[in-house]
């Protein structure tokens, strides 16, 4: 080949590189952009993984994991056998209903969350009334409208229940028949706890997206769509959502209001600001009788949690990781699609937020094109459930 062509090719070559490469990485993201979007990463690394009981005593969490895995679909823990923790948590839903509020005994005035990545949550419930998963674990078991178990018919299964007792026993080191109804029954909610613990979203196509751009991988991120990308620029940029929905689990794990309504059927909803005073009334707290952790750095938020007005009508800000799986969306349900909340946050009625508000929502007015691209990334944190160890089955616990 003549040198000119071999010259032309290796440009033709380069352009094609340039132009690959050029659109993604090295005009359309600058440095803030890319610092912003490399906050969310790694995941799930970077998270420290609470003990879904939050203290130092000795579990054998394979036990206990097994044991809730069992329990999570077992009918027989609510007071008339019909109801279990799956009926509301359905897998084939990543663990959610698809419904806008639950439907227990009767239909009830919140959206049903996913419990997927549940072990990394600081707060739990949309008012943040629970500070630990095995404490909301048992008020769903123990609600009037939910499965309205006792703490005795609770503890009369797993006490009567050779598997279950058996379990149990090699979780929490105990004796199952020494044990006071209330107490057993709250291991049964830590077990609960310990099965929700193991369901984790892996890498979503953002996540291998980040993996190239830390690594500098072009490979790596060559999949990643364009729209995606756009709307992550969005994201982290003009939308500033990355404020409240921040880090590896897209959440800074605390409350804001949002604009949504707070009327329900049966009166008004006060999200955190009643939540903090069930919290700090909860007997089942980290700061009570049945917390492993007492004086852990978790039991310390809540010893320090403070009530103030502007906390009335203001929901916990969820996790987007799977986001797609999880409509209808908000604590009430009230917006069916990913589109309706881009809607909403475009279209922004600041009249209905608290005169408290810092002024950081503002209507983004996204055009329709940017819209799409917003939704495209929010879709683009969708994964599957990492594989977690193979538990042991119930029935091998008396064998062994």
């Amino acid at each position: 080949m003549k040198r000119s062509g071999i010259l032309g090719a290796v440009v033709l070559a380069a352009l094609a590189a340039f132009a690959f490469v050029s659109p993604t990485i090295a005009v359309e993201l600058t440095g803030t952009e890319r610092s912003a979007l490399l906050a969310h990463a790694p995941w799930p690394s970077s998270i420290v993984e609470l003990q879904h009981s939050d203290g130092s005593k000795e579990i054998d969490e394979r036990w206990a994991a097994t044991l809730g895995q069992t329990l999570f679909f077992e009918t027989r823990l609510s007071s008339d056998n019909t109801f279990s923790c799956a009926s509301c948590h359905v897998p084939a839903r990543w663990f959610s209903d698809g419904v806008p509020v639950a439907v227990g005994r009767v239909p009830l005035v919140r959206n049903t969350p996913t419990v997927v990545d549940v072990k990394f949550a600081r707060w739990l419930g949309w008012g943040g009334e629970f500070d630990s998963v095995w404490s909301q674990t048992l008020r769903a078991l123990t609600a009037p409208k939910e499965m309205n178990a006792s703490l005795a018919h609770i503890s009369a299964l797993a006490r009567n229940n050779g598997d279950y007792s058996c379990a149990l026993e090699r979780a929490f080191s105990v004796r199952v028949d020494t044990l006071a109804d209330e107490d057993l029954a709250v291991l049964v909610a830590k077990s609960l706890a310990a099965f929700q613990a193991t369901l984790i979203s892996a890498r979503s196509p953002f996540d291998e997206f980040l993996a190239g751009l830390r690594a500098g991988d072009s490979a790596a991120m060559a999949g990643y769509p364009s729209d995606a990308l756009a709307g992550a620029k969005l994201f982290v940029g003009r939308g500033r959502c990355n404020v409240c929905h921040f880090g590896p689990r897209f959440t800074h794990e605390e409350f804001a209001e949002i604009g949504i309504g707070y009327f329900t059927s049966t009166g008004v909803d006060k999200g955190r600001y009643a939540g903090i005073d069930h919290l700090k009334a909860n007997r089942y707290n980290l700061l009570g009788p049945f917390s492993d952790g007492p004086t852990s750095g978790r039991a310390n938020l809540t010893r320090r949690v403070v009530k103030s007005p502007r906390n009335f009508g203001e929901f916990r800000v969820p996790s987007l990781r799977n986001v797609e799986r999880t409509a209808p969306y908000m604590h009430n349900g009230s917006l069916a699609t990913l589109e309706d909340v881009v809607s909403h946050y475009s279209e922004l009625n600041v009249e209905r937020l608290h005169a408290t508000s810092n002024g950081l929502l503002q209507p983004l007015k996204l055009s329709a094109t940017e819209s799409k691209q917003l939704v495209e990334f929010l879709r683009s944190l969708t994964s599957e459930l990492m594989s977690s160890p193979a538990l042991p089955s119930i029935a091998q616990c008396r064998a062994q």
